[in-house]
């Protein structure tokens, strides 16, 4: 499988989605597009949550007619086109706007919990526009000169209007890599102090400047694990929009065991597959959700190092990824 199609398989990275970037300076091509019959508009409140239908498996997308009394172009963010032509964009709602939303066309939902459950454009579509629209909500002042930003470009540009400074500032990303570490055929997993008793998951951290990837990968690992790693692979990649990260999974192979626990973690440990597998159906060993690389890597090891599939042994962490 390349890693392509393995990313392919992580939730939030199936948006087929023209982001029709050439036309983002146009204003009067996106208020056409904003005006045309067949547009659709997706609806978030400040604090992220977007309008869904009542069982939160679905967004709701509002036409030409629902969403007159919830913003217009000027105010709107451009996300693209379908490959019907049809476009797509997101208006934040302020809190009289919302509470009448959520009174008459379904109810507010968290990505964390509904990007799962949604089919995979819908779920994409969510992430891409909570990236974004958080991004504008952060960024509203230069923070070279301090004067308030103009958005333009369909809400991914922001300028300062100082003419003696004329800064453009565009969305941000910031890189995070996580690794699932070997040792034999055993994997090295993590368990955060804040994290309930039982909880493990794969390391990670963000990449600094000046670091490749594989860099970040041994130095991220050495710091929360003491354990120095050989043989970095890139597996795949997710978009991570909590707020802003892309998350840039890895292999990575120890060079040695030992295992120095630093500040970060509460425990790390080698997990053997015998002995992951029956902490997995007992409920003792509660791993990350389906939503997360993470799973998508520990997923891997476990077929390779043992010839099973997860999702056949992981029924006792279902309740908790609900």
């Amino acid at each position: 499988m390349s890693a392509e199609q393995r990313s392919l398989r992580n939730v939030f990275s199936r948006l087929a989605l023209d982001r029709c970037s050439e036309h983002r300076h146009d204003a009067d091509w996106l208020a056409g597009a904003f005006a045309r019959e067949g547009a659709r508009c997706l609806l978030l409140r400040a604090d992220g949550k977007a309008l869904a239908g009542g069982d939160g498996a679905s967004l709701t997308l509002l036409d030409v007619r629902t969403r007159e009394t919830f913003g217009d172009a000027r105010g709107a963010t451009f996300l693209g086109c379908d490959d019907t032509q049809v476009p797509y964009f997101a208006l934040v709602a302020d809190a009289d706007q919302a509470e009448r939303a959520e009174r008459d066309l379904g109810a507010f939902v968290d990505l964390r919990r509904a990007g799962q459950r949604m089919a995979a454009f819908e779920a994409g579509l969510f992430a891409y526009a909570r990236g974004l629209t958080h991004w504008q909500s952060r960024t509203r002042w230069c923070g070279a000169c301090g004067s308030a930003l103009s958005l333009e470009w369909g809400g991914h540009r922001a300028r300062c209007p100082n003419a003696a400074c004329g800064i453009e500032h565009y969305p941000r990303t910031d890189p995070a890599i996580i690794v699932i570490v070997t040792w034999r055929d055993a994997c090295l997993l993590g368990r955060q102090p804040s994290w309930p008793e039982g909880r493990w998951s794969t390391l990670a951290g963000f990449v600094e400047p000046g670091e490749t990837l594989e860099d970040a990968v041994r130095r991220e690992v050495y710091e929360e694990a003491g354990v120095r790693v050989v043989d970095c692979d890139y597996h795949s990649s997710q978009p991570w929009p909590f707020p802003s990260s892309l998350m840039l999974g890895f292999t990575a192979r120890a060079d040695d065991p030992t295992i120095r626990v630093g500040d970060e973690l509460a425990e790390a440990r080698w997990f053997e597959v015998d002995a992951f597998v029956a902490g997995v159906r007992d409920g003792s060993i509660g791993l990350p959700p389906p939503l997360s690389v993470s799973y998508r890597l520990i997923e891997d090891w476990l077929l390779r190092a043992g010839g099973l599939e997860l999702d056949t042994i992981a029924v006792a962490n279902h309740a908790a990824w609900r």
